[in-house]
């Protein structure tokens, strides 16, 4: 992120269904065709880095998740199977289509929404053991609901509209505490995650794009040398698709469906498109959103939960360390796009040794892979005087974690700072005119 982020976040009056690559400020003009001869090596490479973050650092959230509200193993690793490659095939398609970085993810705020609530208030109301079947029913509502939105013109364009500093401070504060993590894993897990660290600071003097797969590398290279986990490392069967009849139940609905969609707009969607735009992309929200929908609704038969624009790991593929002509940073993505399929038809065998690892090692990689995004987003929250306290705000709350009426930080951060924006205007403006 950085010094490209410049003015074209967020811009009032953007028209949502055009995609345009914006190719000024930091990315563009003659410096990008003075450099779009590099090699795709980096390119490639982060698209892969993008995946296996995005994979690894909250696949064992989805898992939780579905075992809370009643899935059997076999039904969690269905769920985990239609997620992997509904998302994967849906990056690829949005941006080979577009020619832009457009990264789809499964919905971790929902997943972990599912943890928070899923034991304590999703239950059958039919007599059943468990309130699988009724979370389903709330997870193909809250795709619909994404459908909705994505088919409003006036819902799009106030996304569209929607400050670049506050939704900035938004994404730095989803990203925060997994950077945290790397702090915390360096303590707790010094073994493991200590050679890690080493190789990334290492590389990332002289091979800043190699640093987090290098990095990614010894942790896994630790966990495999290390006697307590070698014996875990065995690989399984493939996951297979298990249908499950979803049943409508109104109190699930409500308790379950209305903020899984809330949390999956305001925590991903939002703070994904932010992304984008940060780095001078304008995707295309309303298919997006229409598209991603539609999977979700779709899957939620099988035990998906929701995908939606990729909010944390969005940014390692439209970055410049992708590549430095934004005109060829969709690669990346669609790389990413393909090894989710891959690692979704091989969920059981390819994420046995990561199964294995310690989730605080996992999170603490993926918070290395994050810090310059967190740097940018900050960057981007705070260099404006005039959103500065709003922005903050945002930051705080979101970071905080904090879930109110089961609705998670990200959503309350959004509409802290939205109310501190309109009031701080309000009194700019009373003072003006006095």
């Amino acid at each position: 992120m950085g010094g490209e982020q410049g003015g074209g976040v967020g811009a009032a009056g953007v028209e949502v269904e055009d995609a345009v690559v914006a190719v000024g400020g930091g990315d563009g003009g003659d410096t990008d065709r003075s450099r779009g001869d590099d090699g795709l090596g980096p390119t490639f490479g982060a698209g892969v880095v993008t995946a296996l973050v995005g994979f690894t650092s909250s696949f064992a959230v989805v898992i939780a998740g579905l075992r809370a509200i009643g899935a059997t193993e076999r039904q969690a690793a269905s769920g985990l199977l239609v997620l992997s490659v509904s998302m994967g095939v849906a990056g690829v398609v949005f941006s080979v289509r577009h020619r832009m970085p457009i990264s789809i993810a499964w919905s971790t705020p929902g997943a972990a929404l599912l943890v928070s609530i899923g034991a304590g208030r999703v239950h059958s109301g039919h007599g059943g053991a468990s309130g699988y079947r009724e979370a389903l029913g709330a997870f193909a509502l809250a795709g619909l609901l994404i459908v909705i939105t994505g088919f409003s013109r006036t819902l799009t364009r106030w996304i569209a509209t929607i400050p670049a500093a506050i939704s900035a401070a938004m994404l730095a504060g989803v990203i925060a505490p997994i950077c945290f993590e790397s702090a915390q894993a360096a303590v707790r897990l010094p073994r493991l995650a200590l050679p890690a660290l080493a190789v990334w600071v290492v590389l990332g003097r002289f091979a800043k794009r190699w640093a987090t797969p290098a990095a990614l590398a010894a942790a896994f290279i630790g966990l495999a040398l290390d006697p307590s986990t070698r014996g875990h490392l065995t690989g399984g069967l493939l996951p297979t698709l298990t249908a499950t009849t979803p049943r409508l139940d109104i109190g699930t609905l409500i308790s379950l469906g209305l903020p899984l969609y809330l949390v999956t707009m305001a925590s991903q969607n939002l703070a994904g498109i932010a992304v984008m735009r940060s780095y001078g992309y304008e995707p295309p929200i309303r298919e997006v959103l229409m598209g991603t929908g539609a999977a979700t609704a779709l899957g939620a038969p099988f035990g998906g939960i929701a995908i939606n624009f990729a909010a944390i790991t969005a940014a390692l593929a439209a970055s410049p360390d992708a590549h430095r002509d934004p005109r060829r940073r969709w690669i990346a993505a669609t790389t990413a796009g393909v090894l989710y399929v891959v690692l979704g038809l091989a969920a059981a065998a390819a994420t046995a040794l990561l199964i294995a690892a310690p989730p605080l090692l996992i999170e603490g990689v993926a918070g290395l892979a994050l810090l310059p995004a967190l740097g940018g987003a900050l960057t981007t929250a705070l260099s404006d005087i005039r959103y500065r306290e709003p922005a903050t705000a945002a930051f705080v709350t979101t970071a905080s974690g904090i879930t109110v009426a089961g609705i998670g930080a990200a959503f309350w951060g959004l509409l802290i700072g939205l109310a501190l924006l309109v009031t701080s205007q309000f009194r700019r403006h009373q003072v003006n005119n006095a």
